[in-house]
């Protein structure tokens, strides 16, 4: 489902951000898990996207997929 896709992006950035200041880590993995944050996107981006959509498929048979994603987060 849509909104399960949304829900995975966020929680995996969540956890991405807890592994690179998890200073019990070792500096390999907090190094990689920061690498890899500059590719997921951020809150703004996602609600961007939710908005983007809901413009676009405003006068369509289509319905928007993050709408329902963000309010069951």
């Amino acid at each position: 489902m849509p909104y399960e896709r949304t829900s995975s992006v966020i929680h995996a950035r969540e956890f991405l951000i807890e592994l690179s200041i998890n200073t019990n880590l070792p500096e390999a993995i907090r190094r990689q898990a920061k690498q890899l944050l500059r590719h997921c996107p951020s809150w703004i981006e996602i609600l961007g996207a939710d908005q983007l959509e809901e413009h676009l498929t405003d006068g369509t048979i289509f319905q928007p997929i993050f709408s329902s994603a963000i309010d069951r987060l």
